[in-house]
């Protein structure tokens, strides 16, 4: 493949928590219904491009610098040095039992160079996306397959006048919003270069699951398969699908927020939901789907806010759900982005702590595993979130110039959310669409009208 011929790999090693997890800490976790449903769905790859610092010579290494952060990061984060572990269930030959082993086997840290690549080349215009998911390992892995891969791959990769740090994270481990919660107490030692203690940052996570308090969680981590062919899916998009990062200003983000409070005295519709709603609508005009096709548009929440008490933002796991709103291609496009937006905003009003514990009880009742095939050619799905604190994941070089992701979990209508790297309630959005769809809707007017240039 193109993209394994831009990166030549230097060293892979294996990185452990500094010292032993304490005793008190689980030697095993059990999987909620939310992490039990993502044993099917791709790692997150995700990571940030920083520049070189040009007196780098007198300081540490930068690959020493992170692979000993890392083992000190770890003994806050250590189930992602263990592994992913299936037991068939005493009482049901039919059913296993899915658990994270807390052995501390530790994680994947690859080394690599591409010596031919620059952090303009990664920013600019020039589609660079074959370079980028080379910066990432377990390349179509699924979460399942972290009862034998690491549940975490770190890679580092030098660029001519910069690096990229990108990380393989199991999904069944946790979500985004854990996903970044690790990233930051990691960047968060590494720029402390060892002077805090080792037991020491902000934002402990909170490690121990969140279950219904009236179910048995042993029951709960059940699902009702044996073989893993019965419900692990290996997807790949049927046709290639192109990609491309669109960049919404503080300005334009307010214009729409506008556009969607037109008729109502307080804005109650976010500028994200009315993003959104812009999207699917250029979107699918883009499609020129007929009239009477069914479409929708779904937005990965975080229930923990959701949840009355709500879960701490520090929890340590999945605490995701989508909330889908559905009509037709002629309803959606006949009507304007204040509609489409109210419409999302209903839904996400809606999703109430009564709702969320109540899509926990039936997946009880009827447990189902996440499949990418699943998502249709003619609706749009909307993953990450601008609120998640990216450029504030300082290593000691600096804010990162950018945020890019892998290969993973992307099909045709998936959107990627991050903030913009001025910050200021700027939105990027990674879309990823057929071809010929991507290049009508880089010809539409409507859409193209609120894009600017980062």
């Amino acid at each position: 493949m193109p993209c394994t011929q831009v990166v030549r790999y230097i060293s892979r090693c294996t990185i452990k928590p500094q010292r032993h997890v304490l005793e008190e800490e689980p030697s095993s976790i059990e999987l909620t219904p939310w992490d039990l449903a993502m044993l099917s769905t791709h790692y997150i790859q995700k990571g940030l491009l920083f520049y070189k610092e040009k007196e780098q010579k007198e300081k540490e290494p930068i690959v020493d610098q992170l692979k000993h952060s890392l083992s000190r990061v770890l003994v806050h984060f250590f189930p992602l040095a263990g592994r992913l572990v299936t037991k068939k269930h005493s009482s049901s030959s039919s059913s296993s039992f899915v658990f994270i082993d807390c052995n501390g086997q530790g994680v994947e840290f690859i080394h690599a160079m591409a010596e031919n690549v620059t952090v303009d080349n990664i920013l600019g215009p020039i589609d660079m996306t074959h370079v980028v998911k080379s910066f990432f390992a377990l390349d179509e892995a699924v979460s399942h397959d972290g009862h034998s891969f690491p549940l975490l791959v770190v890679q580092l990769t030098e660029l001519v006048d910069g690096v990229f740090v990108g990380c393989s994270f199991n999904h069944v481990v946790g979500d985004g919003t854990s996903f970044w919660h690790f990233f930051h107490m990691w960047s968060e030692i590494s720029r402390t270069k060892g002077l805090k203690p080792c037991d020491q940052i902000s934002r402990p996570p909170i490690i121990q699951r969140w279950f219904l308090p009236h179910m048995d969680k042993t029951l709960i981590s059940i699902i009702p398969f044996t073989n893993p062919q019965e419900f692990i899916e290996r997807y790949t998009p049927p046709l290639p699908l192109k990609e491309k990062i669109f960049h919404f200003s503080q300005k334009s983000m307010a214009i729409l927020k506008k556009k969607a409070n037109e008729n109502y005295k307080k804005e109650k519709i976010s500028s994200f939901q009315a993003l959104c709603a812009h999207v699917w609508r250029a979107i699918t005009r883009s499609r020129d789907l007929p009239v009477d096709q069914k479409t929708s548009c779904s937005l990965a929440i975080n229930n923990r806010i959701r949840l009355d008490p709500p879960l701490s933002s520090d929890y340590f796991g999945n605490c995701i759900q989508a909330i889908i709103v559905t009509t037709t291609v002629g309803e959606l496009l006949s009507r304007d982005v204040a509609w489409a937006a109210e419409e999302l905003h209903r839904r996400v009003v809606e999703h109430t702590d009564g709702v969320v514990r109540g899509a926990l009880e039936s997946w009880i009742k009827d447990p189902y595993v996440y499949h990418t095939s699943d998502f249709d050619g003619c609706s749009v799905m909307v993953g990450g979130s601008p609120r998640f604190d990216m450029y504030g994941n300082e290593f000691g070089w600096g804010k990162a110039m950018g945020a890019r992701s892998g290969s993973a979990n992307k099909f045709d209508g998936k959107v990627s959310s991050y903030p913009g790297v001025e910050g200021g309630g700027s939105v990027d959005l990674e879309m990823c669409l057929s071809p010929g769809v991507m290049n009508v809707l880089e010809s539409d007017q409507e859409f193209m009208g609120l894009v600017s240039t980062i």
